[in-house]
């Protein structure tokens, strides 16, 4: 028995019938195309929703072995995340977005969610993931698993970078050499040669630091360090 048939027929033991799932995305194509995808696979949709409110509402109405839920839509997918699993204990949940944040990628786990997947994940892998995630698996790409170990190891080394007129901003040290890196002028690609990581990894770092600094882009990042040196 194959790795896939195994996932299904331990999360098919879980319920009697077919797997119920609630999709909570505020961009209508992107409900419709995940719809068609897992009820092509046999999961059985309870219910379409767009936006924060309205999921934890038909969550607690349906009661579903799993929700979907957007990371950003209306009134905030991990505030959704967080009430629906301290209500409904067997009920799965994972995040699906197109934000490679490290905080997002936390809060959400905080939150109670046992996945994270990205929107640019295949459709045909989407089904086994959902799966796998009720039959006791975590589903989470391979680049943002990488920053849950690099999470586990940076405890207890961060510093604050200290900000004029706010408070100290918290970073990680890998943060820390993204952002002197980004000072020094050094493009996405001459900073993962430095570092010996991908481009990808370099971009979740970048995205996270300016998340964190409350600005747009890397330039006003450096200007915002550089005024507070």
């Amino acid at each position: 028995m194959g790795q896939e048939e195994m996932i299904r027929g331990a999360a098919d033991e879980i319920v009697d019938g077919p797997l119920s799932v609630l999709i909570a995305d505020d961009h209508p194509a992107t409900r419709a195309g995940i719809r068609a995808t897992l009820e092509a696979d046999g999961f059985r949709v309870c219910g379409e929703v767009a936006d924060a409110k309205a999921a934890v509402e038909v969550a607690l109405r349906e009661r579903p072995d799993l929700c979907l839920l957007d990371v950003h839509m209306p009134g905030n997918g991990i505030a959704a995340a967080a009430r629906i699993s301290s209500a409904l204990e067997d009920t799965a949940i994972v995040m699906l977005t197109v934000s490679r944040s490290d905080q997002d990628l936390f809060d959400s786990l905080r939150a109670g969610a046992s996945g994270y997947l990205l929107k640019d994940t295949q459709p045909e892998r989407l089904p086994l993931a959902l799966r796998g995630v009720l039959a006791g698996e975590a589903a989470i790409p391979r680049t943002l698993a990488a920053l849950l170990i690099e999470e586990f190891r940076e405890r207890g080394r961060r510093r604050k970078l200290p900000l004029i007129g706010r408070r100290g901003v918290e970073l990680t040290s890998r943060e820390w050499e993204v952002l002197d890196l980004m000072r020094q002028g050094a493009s996405t690609e001459q900073m993962a040669a430095r570092l010996f990581v991908s481009p990808v990894t370099i971009r979740t770092h970048v995205s996270s630091i300016l998340k964190k600094l409350h600005v747009t882009d890397r330039k006003a990042a450096i200007n915002l360090v550089a005024a507070a040196s």
